[in-house]
């Protein structure tokens, strides 16, 4: 089985670095594409403007979205996202400061798979990271690769 795509949707440099390291030490080898604000996620996964060449933009099998972003928010690429017949078997993961109640009532209402608070310090990012390996890149079955090449408007 070939290794899924991670798509990283987040605009704190910081945290791209910290998430990437983090899935470093846990043998996280799937390849990452990070995207820094909400339009460009739905240009990647619409394969609009930079992304319009199907290899410059692979479909992703799982993405990881943070909620505050710039020009479009998480709640809104989430809703996009799910609302697309192909794009909505995409896992995503909800990975974000936020530790509101609303925020995480909202992602789960416009399907969210699941909502991870990132931990402040880098020990505890580590293990919430080993969590997510375990379920959602070898526990978890995802949608095979075909299902997620259909058209897209």
């Amino acid at each position: 089985m070939k290794p899924i795509l991670i798509l990283l949707v987040e605009d704190n440099p910081d945290h791209v670095l910290i998430i990437k390291r983090a899935l470093e030490m846990n043998n996280v080898l799937n390849e990452v594409r990070v995207v820094e604000d909400g339009q460009e996620a739905l240009d990647y996964l619409y394969r609009r403007g930079k992304y319009a060449d199907p290899d410059a933009a692979p479909r992703p099998g799982l993405i990881l979205l943070d909620i505050k972003l710039p020009k479009m928010d998480g709640l809104e690429v989430l809703r996009r996202i799910k609302s697309d017949a192909v794009l909505k078997m995409i896992p995503v993961i909800m990975l974000t400061s936020s530790e509101q109640e609303a925020d995480v009532v909202k992602s789960y209402l416009n399907g969210a798979n699941s909502y991870v608070v990132k931990p402040i310090q880098f020990d505890d990012f580590v293990e919430k990271v080993r969590e997510l390996k375990l379920y959602w890149i070898l526990v978890n079955t995802l949608p095979p690769e075909s299902a997620l090449q259909g058209p897209t408007p």
